[in-house]
């Protein structure tokens, strides 16, 4: 399979949410590409961060049949990584570019799970990397988002943060320390990454991780703004309180309809309990002179 630029140029459709310099796209020929929402929309990008409820957004979407199965298909910074997961680790190529040809349309059909839109999270750390691969695959566009569109068809970017800073860090830093990253409404592990530990409270650590944090919104919004994109916004508060609201409103930008975000169950049960809420107070206690570490809103 190879990528083919189509010969014909389609003038861009300027709404609130993306603004691209360019429309034409590469022709992947095949079946998920002929089914397409009523905004055109063939894709949508979940720009994120660790602990900013990215899994919460992911599992809703895909609950609702009509939003793909957005997942981090390109979550490590190597391209061999991404082919083991998507369990192509004993496929052979004869070049570089065919690798990543394969590697990306395997991950645009799961991606997709037969819904005509392909669903994909990506976090900051490996966002750099990931965009050197789209270049290689097409060398000709200048932008990111022209190499998004041309690998992905016409891409929905979502900007999902979250505006304490200091909470995220504890939760990441306390995943990190207990192995425990997710776990089900009824506390079945989801996600473990570790053997149990008991966590540890360390200043310097969760420092750090606000300081981490804090550089990869700044760093998304810098390369919004030097693409000229207008991403649809989504804040873990918000998503926390009004699950519902937010993916209603995420379908209608993406042109599905709406009620297929009724009645969903939550997917994942919140980690933050008594060892949270104590660091967050301790922290805060020890940098009171230093607002900007603190994290408050």
């Amino acid at each position: 399979m190879y990528f083919k630029l189509n010969s014909v140029r389609e003038p861009i459709q300027i709404i609130e949410i993306f603004d691209s310099d360019r429309s034409d796209s590469f022709d992947l020929g095949h079946q998920f590409m002929t089914t397409q929402p009523e905004t055109g929309y063939q894709a949508y990008v979940i720009c994120t961060s660790p602990r900013s409820g990215s899994t919460l957004l992911c599992k809703l979407l895909a609950a609702t049949g009509q939003a793909g199965d957005p997942r981090s298909y390109f979550h490590n910074a190597d391209v061999g990584d991404w082919q083991r997961s998507l369990g192509l680790d004993e496929t052979s190529f004869a070049n570089e570019k065919e690798q990543l040809t394969t590697v990306l349309e395997t991950a645009r059909n799961k991606g997709t799970a037969g819904s005509g839109i392909f669903g994909l999270r990506l976090q900051r750390k490996s966002f750099d990397y990931f965009v050197r691969q789209l270049a290689i695959l097409c060398p000709g566009r200048e932008t990111h988002s022209g190499r998004f569109e041309a690998v992905f068809g016409k891409t929905l970017f979502i900007h999902l943060t979250r505006s304490d800073k200091l909470a995220q860090a504890v939760s990441f830093v306390k995943a990190s320390q207990t192995g425990l990253w997710h776990k089900a409404p009824d506390g079945t592990e989801l996600e473990r990454l570790a053997p149990p530990r008991e966590p540890n409270y360390d200043a310097a650590l969760i420092r750090e991780h606000v300081d981490l944090m804090t550089a990869y919104d700044l760093a998304w919004a810098d390369w919004f703004k030097a693409e000229n994109i207008m991403p649809l916004r989504i804040t873990y508060d918000d998503l926390s309180r009004e699950p519902e609201t937010v993916i209603e409103e995420t379908l209608v930008r993406i042109g599905r309809d709406p009620a297929h975000a009724k009645n969903i169950d939550l997917p994942v049960a919140r980690l933050s309990d008594g060892v949270n809420r104590a660091w967050i107070e301790r922290f805060r206690s020890e940098t009171q002179s230093d607002p900007d570490i603190t994290g408050q809103d």
